[in-house]
């Protein structure tokens, strides 16, 4: 019953996306500017959520149609979510170079420089997906042994990561194409996409594991089929549209000069969140050297906690792409106006799911395992993660900032050390004197915190609105 439930709402989702969004780009450059943010935003959040979805909708039905095997099938993707998120996130950082590169275009009504940069990043992230499915096919067994996995998590995750890796290029191309979109002002395109293979994913993950008996191996099939099907719509929204992000297939070919701009601006964001997300690898084995139980309870909860975090970050990239489009047309007070709208309206937005989501906090980590044990830690988790996200929020939106005028190396090299180098330093001499999951995880707030601040220090320094005015 909770998964008619579950997948009712899926549905009605969808609907109300279609019956609310208006297919509009939205005018960044003219007219006022804070009801437009949560136009961008939110959409752009649901869309981080219904992808999230694909992961807890796998966590969801190997942990309850699984039998005796559940906990260690519900181990086994959470295993592999830091390996899943430090590829994906090295990528949507670059593709994030796509947008503001396209957006700067957008602001100096350049349509030669966005056809060059559209079509050269669909090479780019065609490319780059092969190259990661190859290496990552020959090397995901010995990562997972330097994860520590447990014997009997090991090959249930092994058999995940390599039947996702498959679906790498596809993945990508997705996030590609979605930066393409949300860089002229279409965000509903992306989110469109995602509610229609969202969907396909929950429907073939039922169908793989109660119809046909499968554990794992059935969820990441399903998953790579529905991620196939949201690169394609994409694909085909971008061949139709008379757009300057119009693309054909044939006519195809790879601009040095952008690869170069996407790369500058791009590849640093990419770096830093990979980093980000080898630090969180770190924790993750940390997290596993207290066994399947917690692993299990740190998964559920991660997937709940994540949707909160899409909603926080959703107004960092509507940050990055109204001042990239300002910066490009020389509006310099539109791009102050923004930071500032931003960080108010994203901590209004983000306190209220907070509060939704520990209110039901409980039910929801049941809805994955119903292990008591299982959801005492998984909300213990919740509530420490909540407590850093005034901090996340606020160096996310700084950062979105900065990234808008083109400056994306300084707020890496800062979030590399705030962030990797503090939660490494954490569980590496402060873990093994006190091995608790609650002392994990108080490694978020205090690198969250220190980030913060070294951010905003940043920020005051440099204030690029003056700087970079007083260039042109």
């Amino acid at each position: 019953m909770k998964f008619e439930v579950d997948l009712s709402a899926l549905f009605i989702l969808e609907n109300e996306v279609k019956q609310r969004m208006k297919a509009q780009k939205i005018d960044m450059l003219q007219g006022s500017i804070w009801n437009k943010l949560p136009q961008y935003a939110l959409p752009v959040a649901a869309t981080g959520i219904l992808e999230q979805l694909f992961n807890a909708s796998d966590i969801a039905i190997v942990g309850n149609f699984t039998g005796a095997n559940r906990t260690a099938c519900v181990a086994a993707v959470g295993a592999n979510s830091p390996i899943i998120g430090l590829i994906l996130n090295l990528f949507i950082g670059i593709a994030l170079g796509v947008n503001v590169v396209i957006a700067n275009a957008v602001g100096q009504r350049d349509e030669k420089t966005i056809q060059k940069t559209v079509q050269t990043s669909i090479l780019m992230a065609v490319f780059a997906g092969i190259v990661v499915t190859i290496v990552g096919e020959l090397g995901i067994g010995i990562l997972l042994q330097m994860l520590h996995v447990p014997s009997d998590v090991y090959s249930y995750a092994l058999l995940y990561m390599r039947i996702y890796l498959l679906g790498i290029p596809v993945i990508l191309l997705y996030n590609f194409e979605a930066a393409i979109f949300r860089s002229i002002g279409d965000t509903k395109v992306p989110l469109e996409a995602l509610a229609i293979s969202g969907v396909l994913n929950v429907l073939l993950n039922l169908f793989f594991v109660v119809v046909l008996k499968m554990t794992v191996n059935g969820v990441a099939t399903a998953t790579v089929i529905a991620n196939v099907i949201s690169s394609l719509i994409l694909l085909m929204k971008l061949r139709k549209t008379k757009k300057a992000v119009h693309v054909n297939i044939k006519e195809l070919h790879f601009d040095r000069g952008c690869f170069n701009k996407i790369i500058q601006i791009g590849l640093p964001s990419g770096i830093q969140s990979a980093v980000f997300a080898i630090a969180n690898i770190v924790i993750q084995a940390a997290i596993n050297s207290l066994g399947t139980i917690v692993i299990a309870a740190s998964s559920a909860a991660f997937n709940i906690e994540i949707i909160a975090y899409y909603v926080l970050n959703s107004f960092s990239q509507a940050c990055t792409t109204f001042v990239g489009q300002n910066y490009g047309a020389r509006q310099m007070k539109r791009c102050n106006k923004t930071l500032l709208l931003c960080i108010i309206e994203d901590a209004i937005a983000s306190a209220s799911v907070i509060l939704l989501v520990l209110f039901f906090g409980k039910s929801l980590l049941a809805i994955f395992n119903n292990n008591p044990k299982v959801i005492e830690i998984g909300y213990t988790r919740l509530m420490i993660v909540f407590s850093a996200y005034i901090f996340s929020m606020l160096y996310e939106n700084m950062s979105g900032y900065l990234r808008g005028f083109g400056v994306s190396l300084a707020p890496a090299i800062l979030t590399i050390l705030g962030v990797c180098v503090v939660r490494i330093f954490w569980i590496s001499f402060v873990f093994p004197i006190h091995k608790t999951f609650s002392t994990i995880m108080l490694a978020y707030p205090l690198s969250l915190s220190i980030t913060a601040v070294l951010i905003f220090i940043l920020l005051m320094l440099y204030r690029p609105s003056h700087r970079l005015l007083k260039k042109s």
